[in-house]
């Protein structure tokens, strides 16, 4: 065996990227709740509330890709992420920063 693999610990990279889900997803939820705030202090018009909803629907989306990847990390030999949890997990962070974009502007 090589002196590169003796010392490498299996164990700590799904763990850092467990955190790192952990991590991704306490920041999308404060900016989902600025958001909301933001958007429901408004008159509360229908666009104003739709605009709310669909955040907070984006932000479900993402809870459950994030909740079923931090998941699988937690078992012995995690899977690799599926493409398609992949792209639902980029499209909803995009989909938030442009929201969040959208109520400062």
């Amino acid at each position: 065996m090589s002196a590169y693999g003796e010392g490498r610990d299996a164990g700590l990279q799904p763990e850092r990227t467990r955190l790192a889900w952990r991590r991704t997803t306490l920041a999308s939820s404060v900016v989902v709740v600025l958001a909301l705030r933001q958007a429901l202090r408004g008159a509360g018009a229908p666009a104003e509330l739709a605009g709310a909803a669909v955040i907070a629907l984006v932000w479900l989306l993402f809870l459950w890709v994030a909740h079923r990847r931090i998941r699988a990390l937690a078992t012995d030999r995690p899977r690799t992420l599926a493409p398609r949890a992949a792209l639902a997990a980029v499209a909803c962070t995009v989909a938030l920063a442009v929201f969040a974009m959208a109520v400062i502007v």
